[in-house]
């Protein structure tokens, strides 16, 4: 009798809870998620695309999901795991260049050839996520792709000048990709590739002269601290970009009760890539201006030397294009759909 009393009381008392409070508890997370990237918290990366992109998705699924978001690779790895972690559930979401594990995904590379990418991110990132739906699945099939981007153009910094292709002849230039290391050796640079975190005292310790990333990055590893000049590819199509996936651990995704994926999707693909399209070339106005500001040296190429630079690069495209027939690919029939996708979204855009 005793604990019947004690039940029914209990059961009174939350009854009697205010209703709010009540409603704390009937929403509280039923999915909790780990988001893992190598940028620092700082990072205009996380503070204006996945912070954003977290926070849509908790609002819309009334709380029931969490996400936390681990950066600057605080769950442990390398940014060259980040991939293999989301497919493994070390992490459940995670934020990676295919970039960091060169010729694994050479599908997704046709963007990052010399003089293919676009001059904005938006477009970019458009034309990318429409290309991944229709080639891609099985390059990525061991996650669930929530959208797939690119950054807009991407810049030379350096402790030298840069103006002429002469200029570039043996600077130790880091590059973030593998053809974007093959297009800074055929303008005659010495280049090595290492993830993003390792820029910074890399460039301090005289390793690298400089590094090619695009604006957004900038502030986030000081790179406008440690080097004076910064030097650009006039209009489209440009040297170089960059692609990125924001990926989810297939269990974990096909584990969610069913309204719950169909938040997940909903803030997936094409709207996802805009958002984060948006945020590139909205901070490289933001950030040219500062480092503008701060007295460096801002170098345009002119047109004449930009076309030297796309037919010195144009053997990386005819060799990516050889290289990918021989792992069964045809890589001229992707080359044209990216550029069609490319040309697609720069008249929507």
């Amino acid at each position: 009798m005793t604990t019947r009393r004690k039940f029914l009381a209990l059961a009174g008392s939350t009854l009697a809870m205010p209703a709010l409070l009540r409603e704390g508890y009937a929403q509280s997370a039923e999915v909790q998620l780990r988001m893992h990237h190598f940028l620092p918290p700082v990072a205009n990366g996380q503070t204006k695309f996945l912070a954003p992109w977290a926070k849509k998705v908790e609002e819309e699924s009334k709380g029931r999901i969490k996400i936390q978001i681990f950066p600057a690779m605080q769950l442990g790895g390398s940014p060259p795991q980040l991939f293999d972690q989301a497919r493994d559930g070390v992490a459940d979401l995670v934020w990676t260049l295919p970039g960091n594990t060169p010729g694994r995904f050479p599908g997704i590379e046709t963007f990052e050839l010399p003089f293919v990418p676009h001059r904005r991110a938006i477009v970019n990132s458009l034309a990318v996520q429409e290309f991944a739906e229709a080639n891609l699945r099985d390059e990525f099939k061991e996650v669930k792709p929530i959208c797939f981007w690119a950054h807009d153009h991407g810049l030379i910094h350096a402790n030298k000048p840069v103006r002429t292709m002469e200029d570039m002849k043996g600077l130790k230039l880091r590059f973030p990709t593998r053809l974007a290391g093959e297009a800074l050796r055929a303008l005659g640079a010495s280049a090595l590739g290492m993830p993003i975190p390792q820029v910074p005292e890399s460039l301090a310790q005289r390793v690298i002269d400089g590094t090619v990333i695009p604006w957004e990055v900038v502030p986030s590893i000081k790179v406008q601290e440690l080097v004076k000049n910064h030097t650009e590819i006039p209009g489209s199509p440009t040297l170089y970009t960059a692609t990125f996936v924001l990926a989810m651990n297939r269990a974990k995704y096909e584990g969610m009760p069913a309204d719950l994926r169909e938040v997940i999707d909903r803030n997936s693909g094409q709207v996802a890539a805009a958002m984060a399209g948006r945020v590139w070339d909205e901070q490289a106005v933001v950030v040219s201006d500062m480092v503008k500001k701060r007295g460096n040296t801002l170098i345009t190429l002119d047109e004449a030397e930009a076309k030297r630079w796309q037919q010195a690069t144009q053997p990386v495209i005819d060799n990516w294009v050889k290289s990918t027939k021989e792992r069964g690919l045809d890589g001229q029939k992707l080359l044209e759909q990216a550029r069609a996708a490319l040309a697609k979204h720069e008249k929507a855009a």
